[in-house]
């Protein structure tokens, strides 16, 4: 009986080490999330983001899983174990059962939209304005001065709070309001600023699972940054290079 019981612990811990190992093993997929962005994170897989994304992990042996989800869920999607990490995240945007790696993989370039009518902003005199962003950016985290904001859950009816008053500038990164732009009926009544430049990360899952695919992420991006493989990419989409 004794002698059953020694075997069964050795069993029992041969099972635990196999499961750790089993952990540390590079899966050959990935599973990321993101809010459909034109031209960057297109439902159909291309977009400047997705060919970053690819050129990262398809040449290690990691294909990419897209899910296109609204950013919040894509969080979410994380949080919960349903996916390994997000797409456009700030450093730190999210605490709790997410982490972040070494490199960021790119830069939004933050602007303020608002009627021409209105004075230049500035990142020391934002806070004397009345702001308005996309829920879930928590701009307020990485903009100073920043008191008097609401946060909304599309962008459709942005241009109509701008010009019936009820905010005085709308902040996004630059492509965003780009493609707000070219649905307006008089771009010409507005006018974008430049305010701050902000890097954009994958936020992984806080899982064995997570931190074997931000140490890949991590190790390909040292790469790629040495020897100026991602330069092209962006080339490509006509993108400022945000590693010089």
């Amino acid at each position: 009986m004794r002698m059953r019981q020694v075997w069964l612990g050795v069993l029992l811990m041969l099972c635990a080490l196999s499961g750790v190992q089993a952990q540390g093993e590079q899966p050959d997929e990935i599973r990321l999330a993101s809010e459909v962005w034109d031209a960057y994170t297109e439902a159909d897989g291309t977009g400047l983001g997705w060919d970053i994304m690819r050129t990262i992990f398809e040449p290690a042996g990691v294909r990419l899983s897209i899910h296109s989800v609204p950013y919040t869920r894509s969080v979410g999607l994380v949080r919960r174990g349903e996916a390994d990490a997000w797409v456009g995240s700030y450093r730190d945007e999210v605490e709790g059962q997410v982490f972040y790696p070494k490199h960021h993989y790119d830069r939004d370039q933050i602007v303020a939209l608002g009627l021409k009518e209105k004075p230049v902003p500035t990142l020391d005199s934002l806070g004397t304005f009345r702001l308005v962003w996309v829920r879930g950016y928590g701009y307020e985290e990485y903009l100073p001065n920043v008191h008097d904001y609401r946060e909304v859950q599309r962008r459709g009816g942005i241009l109509g709070m701008l010009d019936l008053g009820h905010a005085d500038f709308y902040i996004d990164a630059r492509p965003e309001v780009d493609y707000l732009l070219g649905q307006a009926a008089k771009p010409q009544q507005y006018r974008v600023t430049n305010l701050t430049q902000l890097p954009l990360y994958l936020g992984f899952a806080d899982t064995p699972r997570g931190h074997v695919l931000a140490e890949l992420f991590d190790r390909r991006m040292t790469q790629l940054i040495a020897s100026g493989d991602l330069r092209p990419i962006f080339a490509r989409w006509q993108q400022p290079y945000p590693f010089d």
